[in-house]
């Protein structure tokens, strides 16, 4: 499996685990909560909004034009802060985003 489509396989998985959290609304946030230009947009947004919003978005924009994929990630950290502060006991999540972070960072 290429990288595109192992990079589709998480992002299903990821949203398939924050549906069954109840982390996935319905209701996007305020546009000028989409433009913040901090790092996951923690000034606007929480980390799960920012995952739903702005990098599945992006990430399947990739994919549909097989656009190359970013060469680092480094997510998983913030996943993992996002969990342990949350009524979350999901492990599936912290191993989707440390899949991603290999994914998309080279090995030497």
């Amino acid at each position: 499996m290429g990288p595109h489509a192992e990079l589709s396989q998480l992002l299903l998985k990821i949203e398939a685990e924050m549906r069954a959290w109840s982390l996935w609304t319905a209701t996007p946030p305020a546009d000028s909560a989409l433009q913040s230009v901090q790092p996951f947009c923690i000034d606007t947004l929480d980390f799960w909004q920012w995952v739903q919003w702005i990098m599945v978005p992006r990430f399947r924009q990739l994919i549909e034009q097989q656009q190359p994929l970013p060469l680092g990630s480094n997510m998983a950290p913030m996943a993992e802060e996002a969990i342990g502060g949350g009524n979350i006991k999901s492990s599936k999540l912290t191993e989707y985003f440390n899949a991603i972070d290999r994914l998309l960072t080279p090995r030497h």
